[in-house]
């Protein structure tokens, strides 16, 4: 998979989680403590968040990391 395109899937994935709970990228950004912004170029696939990122994802979305990764699917290039 191409970098772009895991960029996209992650994006889509934090997106469907926010909306499920009925937030906005702005509540998103409250809770893991980054500029609604930065959560809308997560969303777009724009941005590549490291690790720490994503850990404070996941908990702002009172999930397990991996379930970020649910959906994302990995293939060979």
């Amino acid at each position: 998979m191409k970098a772009a395109a895991l960029k996209s899937a992650f994006g889509r994935r934090v997106r469907e989680l926010r909306r499920a709970r009925g937030w906005t990228q702005e509540e998103l950004a409250d809770r893991t403590r980054r500029h609604w912004t930065y959560i809308g170029g997560i969303e777009r696939g724009e941005r590549n968040p490291t690790l720490i990122v994503i850990g404070d994802l996941a908990a702002g979305l009172g999930v397990p990391i991996g379930h970020l990764f649910a959906s994302v699917k990995v293939t060979s290039r």
